[in-house]
């Protein structure tokens, strides 16, 4: 068989997902219609079943191409961190939502194909076989059931052991609120206001449930309603608008994804530079990702709630007063949000992360994986970023 330069085909990916050609039977025809692509390709033409096993056997090895692309920004004098900007987009999975598979369902439909395997045994093992359909076969359809239930057993282990591992977590939940509110009861004397939390139901809940195209997808909201999607996350330099860091999450919301942001910002090359200040929405607030940041000597602008509309003109260009020395690192972060200069570096996440969304979408044409599973569509996610970050340096050193 003909034997083809890794370099070229790493080259054919990146300007297929920087130009929206994603799928490897277009990148194949690409090869023969574009002159772009025969340049590229020199003048060879990889099938389309090599580009796809070539993508998907070395996904992996593109973080180090990622890194290696961001210090030749660097080197490049287009690149030196100080502040970014965190978001996440949904980005739909290659599987369908209609493909979902609840635990209740999962029960019904195994009570089913066991009854209906047991009445086939028992006219397999009968004499007289007269009644049984032209065109049956037994042995078949017991097959076929047998197939079946092996799946559903395979589903409804894993919606068990999400069930699982959601409960230790509960659990963990649960028993820190009764630890501070029996702390509290302890210093005042008095009962904790409201009602005393209840503990988590072990076990899966009848809508639970997982997908059997891409079970490592999940539902989650989107703008159209809600999908089979995974929660694509972004950390996107504010000077030169590069993505330095990316996640693939399984979580619907974002508020767990602040802290994973920060150890990959702690992982890249010092001579990068020191990321001083982080920018994020309010679905990434909370006290423990406040103090995250500042434990990394980051300052947060990570918006509290959303912030209200048609304020009155004085109010949008006072300063607020002082804060007591004392304050805790939210009430510091929100004092910081609500100043002049505080606002206007939170307004730059409008200008640079949503945007490099946008593009990847409407643009460079990606709002679906192609490809399965959580570890390949993490590689494919990577993929997506190098292009833009080539498309992104293309511009900046004009």
């Amino acid at each position: 068989s003909y034997h083809y330069s890794p370099v070229m085909l790493v080259a054919l990916l990146f300007y297929g997902y920087a130009t929206g050609i994603l799928s490897s039977r277009k990148l194949e025809r690409n090869t023969y219609d574009s002159v772009a692509f025969r340049y590229i390709a020199a003048n060879s033409h990889p099938d389309h079943d090599t580009i796809a096993a070539f993508r998907r056997r070395f996904l992996p090895e593109l973080t180090k191409i990622f890194t290696q692309i961001l210090e030749i920004a660097s080197q490049m004098k287009v690149l030196k961190l100080g502040t970014v900007s965190l978001d996440g987009t949904k980005i739909k999975a290659n599987a369908s939502k209609h493909k979902a598979f609840s635990y209740d369902h999962a029960l019904k439909l195994e009570g089913q194909l066991k009854t209906e395997v047991a009445e086939l045994l028992k006219q397999a093992e009968a004499a007289d076989q007269a009644d049984i359909p032209d065109g049956m076969s037994i042995p078949e359809e017991i097959i076929r059931r047998e197939e079946r239930l092996k799946a559903i057993a395979e589903a409804k282990a894993e919606i068990e052991r999400r069930a699982a591992l959601r409960h230790a977590a509960e659990q963990e939940a649960y028993e820190k609120k009764i630890a501070e509110r029996s702390e509290k009861e302890q210093k005042t004397g008095k009962k904790p206001k409201g009602f005393t939390p209840k503990p988590p139901t072990p076990g899966p809940t009848g809508k639970d449930q997982v997908n059997l195209t891409d079970s490592e997808s999940r539902i989650m909201p989107s703008g159209r309603g809600f999908e089979q999607a995974y929660n694509a996350q972004a950390t996107v330099d504010n000077t030169s608008m590069l993505i330095v860091a990316d996640c693939i999450s399984q979580n619907p919301n974002d508020k767990q994804e602040l802290k994973p942001a920060i150890d990959r910002i702690e992982a890249l090359p010092r001579e990068l530079g020191v990321v001083d200040a982080l920018i994020a929405d309010n679905g990434y607030f909370s006290e423990t990702n406040v103090t995250s940041c500042e434990a990394k000597q980051i300052a947060p602008y990570i918006a509290p709630g959303r912030e209200g509309h048609n304020q009155p003109l004085m109010e949008r260009f006072a300063e607020p007063p002082p804060i007591p020395d004392d304050a805790d690192c939210v009430a510091r972060m929100k004092y910081r949000l609500k100043t002049a200069a505080g606002k206007a570096i939170y307004a730059t996440s409008k200008c640079t992360v949503e945007p490099v969304f946008g593009i990847i979408k409407a643009v460079m044409g990606f709002r679906s994986f192609l490809l399965r599973g959580l570890e390949l569509v993490t590689g494919e996610w990577k993929l997506v970023y190098i292009a833009w970050n080539l498309k992104r340096l293309h511009v900046l050193t004009r």
